[in-house]
C-alpha cells in the first residue's frame, strides 16, 4: 500500500542541561517516592467526590487522608517554604529593630578577643562557600540556565507544531488514496480470474504434449546429420592421408640431404626422420556402416502427418466444445466475480470517510491557523516570563555581588594591626556592602520563596501527576479505570466511539497501537463499526456455483484421440530399425583423433629443431615443411573435427531415442486407448473434478486479495503514528521536557539559592564586625592585661558603665 513519510520525531534531547534535570527528578523522588496512584484509590478518589484530578488545585483532596499521604512530601515542603515566607520577613524587621536599638550587633563597638583572627577567616570562609560557590553554581546559573532553555524552546517550538500539522495532513490526504488503492486492485485479480477463464483451460494441449515427446522430425534430422557427417568423414580422412602421405615423402628426400650427414645436424635429422611415422591418420571412417535404410523408413512414416490426423478427428475443437457446454457455469462464475467487486464498491461508497476526513481536515486548518496568530502572543508573554525569572535571578546577583565586593574590599582593605576605630575606608566599605547583602536578602527573600513555592508545587505535581505516569503508560491506565470518567460506563473511549462501553478499547491500547504506527481500524477496533470479514467473505457468493458444478453433464462421445491409421504409423516408426544401427562402432572412431598426432605440436617442434641446425637451405627446408603442416591442419584437420562433433550429437540422440523404443510406442498407444475410453465413459465426472480445481484456484485468488486487504488494512491504511505524535509532542515534549523540566529545575534553583540565604546573612553580619570602622574600642594594659580605658570617636562616646563593653548573646 502507498505511504507517505512522516517527518515528525516525537523525541526531544535536552542536551548538557539533562544533568540538571536528572539531578531534579531525583530530587522530586525523594520529595514524593510513593507509587502513582491507580485502580480502587482512584476510584475512591474521584467516584466518591465527582470530579477529575486538578493538579493546580491539589488542596481539594486534603479531606481524603489517601490523597494527603500520596502528597505529604509536596505538604510538608510547601509548608516549610509558607513559614519560611513568613518568618523570614519577620526576622528581618526584628533584626533591624533590635539593630536600632544598638543590639544585635547594631552597637559601633567590637571586643577585642585573641581568636578574633581565627573567628573572622572561618566567617569568610563559610561566607564565601555558602554565598558563592553553592549559590552561585547550585542556583542562580541552574536558574538562569532553565529560564533560558525554556525560552529557547519555546522559539523553536514553531518548527516542531507546524511539522505536526504537516503530518496529520498528510494523514488525513493520504488515507482516501489508500482505500481506492484497495479497492482498485481488486479489479486486478478480478481480470487474472476472468483471464484464465477465457483461456479455454479443459484439456487444451493434452494430447498434443503426448506426441511431442516422440519427436519423429528430430530423429530424422539426427539420421540425416549422420549420413552426411560419415560422407563428409570419409573423403576428408581420404584427401587428409594423401596430404600427409607427400609431407612425409618431401621431409624425406630433404634430410637425405649432405648437409644432413654433417656431425651438427646429424643426430637432430635422425630423430625427425624417426618421427615421420607419426604424420599419418588415426580415425578411420570408411569401413562404418550407412543409415540409408532408416532413413527411407523414417520418410515413409512422415508422409502420415500425425498433426493433420489430430486436426481431421476435431481434437482440438475440444475446449471449444467444453466451455460451449459449460457455459453456463462460466457466466455464473463471471457475475460472481462482478457482484463482489460491485459490493465492494458501493461499501466503500457508503463508508462516510469522505466527510469525515473533509470536517476533520476543516477543523486541522482551523486549529493551525488558529496557532498561527496566536503563537506570536506566546512568544510574548514567554518574552515577559523570561524577564520576570531574569529579575529574581538579578537579585541574587545583586546580593551575590555586595557579598562579593564585601568579601573583596574586606579582605583587601583589612590590617591586623588597625585597631577596631582605625580601620581603613576599603575595609569599611566591605563590612557596609556585606550588611547591604543582607538588608537587600531580608528583603527579597520571601519574594523569591513565593515564585519557589508556587512553581514547586505546580512543576512537581505536573511531573509527578503527569509526566512520570504518562513515561510509564500509568495515566492511561488511570483514564482506563472502570466508571472513572462516566459512572455508567466501564471503557469510556468505547463508549465515545461505539455508545457501547462493553468494547474492550483502552486508552493505553489505542496509543500504543498508534506508537507502532498501526493502522487505524486495528487501532480504534472499527470491526465494531463496520466488519470487513464479512464484506469480503466470498464463500456466500459460490454456494449455488458450487451447486451448479455438481450437475454438469459433458458429451465427448464424438471425440476421436487416435485412430488406426495414427497407431498404424507409430509401430511403423518403432520398426524403422533405428535400434539396429550399430552405434559403439561409430562411438570408437569418433573418440578417436583425426591423427595420430597434434599437427600443430609436430609443426612446432619441427621448427624448433630447425633452428638446432646451422644457418643454410637445411634449415629454410625444415622451416618450410612446418609452415606446410600448420596449413594442413587448418584447412583439413579442424573440418574434419567440426564434422566429427556434430555425428557424436546425432549418434548419442539416436541412440537416446532408440532405447527400449517398440515399449515407449506401446505404452503411447495403450495411453491413448485409455484416455480414449476415459473420454468415453467418464468425460462429465472428470469436467466436474477439473472445473472444481479451477473453481478453488479462482477462489485462491480472492482468498489472497481478502487477506492482503485485511492485513493493508489493520496495519497500513490511515497508520496514525501521527496521531501519536501529537500526544507525544504535546505531553512529553511541550508539557513535560520544555515546560515541566525547565520550571522545576528554575524554582530548584532559586529554592537552593533561597535557602542559602539563611546562614549566609548569618555568617555575612558575623563577618560585617571585623570590617566596620568602630566608634569605640577595648583597650588593654599591655602588663596588666585588663582593661584601662576606653577611646572615644566622635559624638557617640563610650560613657563608664560600658567600660568593659556589653555582652551580646547573638552577636559579638
Amino acid at each position: 500500500v502507498p505511504s507517505k513519510t512522516y517527518d515528525t520525531g516525537a523525541y526531544h534531547e535536552p542536551g548538557a542541561i539533562g544533568i540538571l534535570f536528572k539531578i531534579v527528578h531525583a530530587f522530586l523522588y525523594l520529595v514524593q517516592p510513593n507509587t502513582f496512584p491507580q485502580g480502587k484509590q482512584i476510584n475512591y478518589f474521584y467516584f466518591k467526590y465527582r470530579f477529575v484530578i486538578d493538579i493546580f488545585t491539589l488542596l481539594n483532596f486534603m479531606e481524603n487522608v489517601e490523597a494527603i499521604y500520596y502528597e505529604i512530601g509536596f505538604i510538608v515542603s510547601a509548608a516549610l517554604g509558607l513559614l519560611f515566607i513568613l518568618l523570614l520577613p519577620l526576622v528581618g524587621l526584628c533584626f533591624c529593630m533590635c539593630r536600632c536599638c544598638d543590639n544585635c550587633g547594631g552597637e559601633m563597638h567590637q571586643r577585642q578577643k585573641k581568636n578574633a583572627d581565627c573567628q573572622r577567616s572561618c566567617f569568610a570562609t563559610f561566607l564565601f562557600v555558602a554565598s558563592l560557590i553553592i549559590r552561585q553554581v547550585v542556583g542562580v546559573l541552574c536558574a538562569y540556565a532553565a529560564n533560558q532553555h525554556l525560552t529557547n524552546q519555546v522559539r523553536g517550538a514553531k518548527k516542531l507544531v507546524n511539522s505536526n500539522f504537516k503530518d496529520l495532513k498528510i494523514f488525513l490526504n493520504d488515507t482516501p488514496a489508500q482505500i481506492d488503492y484497495l479497492v482498485s486492485q481488486y479489479n486486478t485479480t478480478k481480470d487474472k480470474a476472468l483471464s484464465d477463464l477465457n483461456s479455454k483451460y479443459l484439456f487444451k494441449g493434452g494430447y498434443q504434449c503426448v506426441f511431442k515427446n516422440f519427436t519423429i522430425r528430430e530423429t530424422k534430422e539426427a539420421l540425416e546429420n549422420v549420413s552426411v557427417s560419415v560422407e563428409v568423414l570419409q573423403e576428408g580422412t581420404e584427401r587428409l592421408h594423401a596430404n600427409l602421405t607427400d609431407v612425409k615423402m618431401h621431409l624425406s628426400n630433404t634430410l637425405n640431404d649432405s648437409a644432413c650427414n654433417a656431425a651438427q645436424a646429424a643426430s637432430t635429422c635422425n630423430i625427425i626422420r624417426n618421427s615421420l611415422g607419426q604424420l599419418d591418420i588415426n580415425a578411420n571412417f570408411s569401413g562404418l556402416p550407412g543409415v540409408s535404410s532408416q532413413l527411407a523408413k523414417i520418410n515413409d512414416v512422415l508422409k502420415i502427418d500425425l498433426s493433420s490426423l489430430v486436426q481431421k478427428v476435431s481434437f482440438n475443437d475440444t475446449p471449444d466444445l467444453v466451455v460451449n457446454q459449460t457455459r453456463n457455469i462460466l457466466s455464473d462464475i463471471k457475475s460472481v466475480l462482478e457482484s463482489i467487486g460491485s459490493n465492494i464498491t458501493t461499501f466503500t461508497r457508503a463508508l462516510p470517510v469522505q466527510k469525515v476526513l473533509a470536517d476533520l481536515m476543516v477543523y486541522l486548518t482551523q486549529s493551525e491557523a488558529y496557532v498561527q496568530d496566536y503563537f506570536p502572543l506566546v512568544e510574548q508573554y514567554d518574552f515577559y516570563r523570561w524577564l520576570g525569572c531574569l529579575i529574581l535571578c538579578c537579585m541574587l546577583v545583586l546580593i551575590l555581588v555586595f557579598y562579593y565586593l564585601g568579601l573583596l574590599c574586606g579582605t583587601c582593605g583589612y590590617d591586623k594591626h588597625a585597631s577596631p576605630t582605625t580601620r581603613g575606608c576599603i575595609s569599611n566599605t566591605g563590612g557596609n556592602f556585606l550588611m547591604a547583602g543582607v538588608g537587600f536578602s531580608f528583603l527579597f527573600s520571601w519574594l523569591l520563596m513565593i515564585v519557589v513555592v508556587l512553581t514547586f508545587v505546580t512543576g512537581g505535581n505536573v511531573e509527578k501527576l503527569v509526566c512520570e505516569p504518562f513515561e510509564d503508560k500509568n495515566l492511561f491506565k488511570v483514564l482506563d479505570t472502570p466508571y472513572l470518567l462516566n459512572k455508567h460506563w466501564k471503557n469510556y473511549l468505547a463508549g465515545i466511539i461505539f455508545k457501547n462501553p462493553n468494547v474492550n478499547l483502552t486508552f493505553e491500547k489505542v496509543y500504543s497501537d498508534c506508537k507502532e504506527n498501526k493502522g487505524i481500524y486495528t487501532s480504534l477496533h472499527l470491526e465494531h463499526l463496520f466488519n470487513i470479514n464479512e464484506l469480503l467473505n466470498i464463500s456466500m457468493y459460490t454456494e449455488d456455483v458450487a451447486l451448479k458444478i455438481e450437475h454438469i453433464q459433458i458429451n465427448l462421445s464424438k471425440i476421436i484421440l487416435l485412430d488406426e491409421i495414427g497407431k498404424d504409423n507409430l509401430l511403423n516408426f518403432s520398426s524403422s530399425g533405428i535400434d539396429g544401427i550399430d552405434f559403439s562402432a561409430y562411438l570408437t572412431e569418433i573418440n578417436k583423433s583425426v591423427t595420430k598426432v597434434d599437427l600443430l605440436s609436430f609443426a612446432n617442434d619441427l621448427e624448433a629443431r630447425a633452428d638446432q641446425l646451422p644457418k643454410g637451405a637445411l634449415e629454410n627446408a625444415l622451416k618450410g615443411h612446418a609452415n606446410n603442416i600448420r596449413m594442413i591442419h587448418n584447412q583439413q584437420v579442424v573440418p574434419l573435427e567440426q564434422a566429427m562433433s556434430t555425428l557424436n550429437q546425432s549418434i548419442r540422440l539416436l541412440k537416446r531415442t532408440s532405447s527400449e523404443l517398440m515399449v515407449k510406442v506401446k505404452n503411447v498407444i495403450s495411453a491413448v486407448n485409455a484416455a480414449q475410453n476415459l473420454i468415453n465413459n467418464n468425460a462429465s465426472q472428470v469436467i466436474v473434478q477439473e472445473t472444481k480445481k479451477y473453481m478453488d484456484t479462482i477462489i485462491g485468488y480472492f482468498e489472497q486479495y481478502t487477506e492482503w486487504v485485511k492485513e493493508s488494512i489493520s496495519m497500513e491504511v490511515a497508520a496514525c503514528k501521527p496521531i501519536a505524535n501529537v500526544i507525544d509532542t504535546a505531553v512529553d515534549i511541550f508539557l513535560c521536557s520544555y515546560i515541566a523540566d525547565s520550571v522545576n529545575t528554575f524554582w530548584f534553583g532559586l529554592g537552593g539559592s533561597s535557602m542559602f540565604l539563611i546562614p549566609a546573612i548569618i555568617f555575612a553580619v558575623k563577618l560585617s564586625k571585623y570590617y566596620r570602622r568602630m566608634d569605640t574600642e577595648d583597650v588593654y594594659d599591655d602588663f596588666e592585661n585588663i582593661p584601662m580605658k576606653t577611646t572615644e570617636n566622635g559624638n557617640n562616646g563610650y560613657h563608664k558603665e560600658h567600660l568593659y563593653g556589653i555582652h551580646n548573646p547573638v552577636f559579638t
